[in-house]
């Protein structure tokens, strides 16, 4: 009894945890990118919830074919780059500042 509490437990800081971290900015949302941090996630949650290898690796498993779906269909922002609390454009040498809603 005690045993299945701590791994519930457990599930749920780690569910808490991923859910309070901010979201990665755009040029890091790519395919790859997503079945990483989708694997890693999806193998702690699954892990902690069974208490088993099998746990992890099917939680890794989905987790990093979500991951990289979710990815890949990330809408690019196609030049446009949030720093420092503004919003710049690339432009040839170098960058200009923009509106804040082009980098939403």
């Amino acid at each position: 009894m005690n045993r299945t509490l701590g791994r519930t437990l457990g599930a749920i800081a780690i569910l808490s945890l991923v859910a309070v971290v901010p979201p990665a900015p755009a040029a890091a949302q790519d395919a790859l990118g997503g079945a990483l941090l989708g694997g890693a996630a999806g193998a702690l949650i699954g892990g902690a919830a069974t208490g088993r290898a099998g746990g992890a690796l099917v939680g890794g498993l989905i987790g990093g074919a979500t991951g990289a779906m979710i990815g890949a269909q990330a809408e690019r922002r196609r030049g446009m780059y949030w720093y420092q609390g503004r919003c710049y454009q690339r432009v040839a040498g170098g960058y200009q500042p923009i509106p804040r809603r082009y980098c939403y």
